[in-house]
């Protein structure tokens, strides 16, 4: 049998955004002990945003992201604890704070464009013994060869791994084939990919990244994530194994556990409704969609507009603050109607 991808769930940290953020210490523990039974490589734990991202811009935990993380570290027997790290978001005090808990990898993200911002993080989570993964976020913005620059930046940093990331689900699979090939080419570390289910492609822009030899693949219990969500991590493993793949996961005990835990979690249903196809077909950042719906309904304009309006405006990870200068707008020109 074929070797499969590495595998990192990514439930306890993009499941976050679908959750507002209200994740327990007790729920943490349960997942992370059935991640860690099944053999789920990597958990990544953190706040939707990142280290440090409890803020009124970005949405308040519930709980301290740390405790969240400490439960995490303290669960997995076999399983490796990472965290997400945007720049400017979290700093290097929250790094290190979470590398003396005992996180053992961390992914850098920044816009696709904006590489040069990681080298003193990639190089504090190097000097501090982590495994650093390089997270080219809103990938489908840009065509594969500034994708390729980007990720060289990061190599010579000394990023052990660089992902595409379709954080707006807005890619088909010829787009993920020709930017993950790009980077297999040209790079000698390793090349990831993170799905997000617009479009309702996840799993078969999961599947092309691999094909095209992508190393590193990321899912999330039910899909559960930000905007439309995730590539289901149990479906990966059922769809690779279908395919040939010795996973070394046990499928059984992620499915009890998407079953039994995660469902009872989840406010309701990943459904592909107007607004998450919408964001897909707009390039719109995923976790923008919970602050667009709320800024729709206070200022009594349409999702849709707001959407289309942030997409032809290119907007990234950190403008959130656009989504109510668009609602207003929208709400002004409305009036005067």
């Amino acid at each position: 049998m074929k070797k499969l991808p590495r595998i990192t769930d990514t439930t306890l940290r993009d499941g976050s955004h679908a959750i507002s953020y209200q994740f327990t210490t007790e729920q943490v523990k349960e997942i992370v002990e059935k991640l860690d039974e099944a053999g789920v490589p990597v958990i990544e734990v953190s706040h939707g945003a990142g280290l440090n991202g409890s803020t009124i811009q970005q949405g308040f935990s519930k709980t301290p992201e740390f405790d969240l993380i400490r439960t995490a570290v303290e669960t997995a027997k076999r399983s490796k604890i990472a965290s997400l790290f945007v720049p400017g978001i979290g700093t290097s005090k929250e790094l290190r704070e979470a590398v003396e808990i005992g996180i053992k990898a961390i992914r850098i993200a920044v816009h696709c464009t904006e590489a040069d911002v990681t080298e003193q993080y990639i190089k504090i989570g190097k000097d501090l013994g982590l495994e650093v993964v390089g997270f080219l976020m809103m990938s489908h913005t840009q065509p594969p060869e500034v994708l390729v620059e980007q990720a060289k930046l990061m190599e010579s940093y000394g990023a052990d791994c660089v992902y595409i990331v379709d954080s707006a689900g807005a890619m088909v699979p010829v787009d993920v084939r020709r930017r993950v090939a790009a980077l297999k080419e040209a790079l000698t570390i390793e090349v990831g990919f993170h799905a997000h289910n617009n479009l309702g492609l996840a799993i078969g822009n999961s599947l092309a990244a691999l094909d095209e030899g992508a190393d590193q693949i990321d899912g999330t219990f039910r899909g559960l994530g930000a905007g439309a969500g995730n590539a289901p991590t149990e479906l990966i493993v059922a769809s690779l194994e279908k395919m040939g793949f010795d996973s070394g996961i046990q499928l059984s005990v992620l499915l009890d556990a998407a079953e039994e835990i995660v469902s009872h979690i989840m406010p309701g249903p990943i459904v592909l409704d107007r607004d998450n196809i919408l964001s897909g077909y707009a390039g719109v950042y995923n976790s923008f969609l919970l602050h667009v719906k709320a800024a729709a309904e206070k200022y009594d304009v349409s999702p849709t507009d707001i959407l289309m309006e942030l997409g032809k405006r290119h907007a990234i990870a950190g403008q959130e603050d656009w989504i109510i200068d668009v609602a207003i707008e929208l709400s002004k020109k409305k009036m005067k109607v």
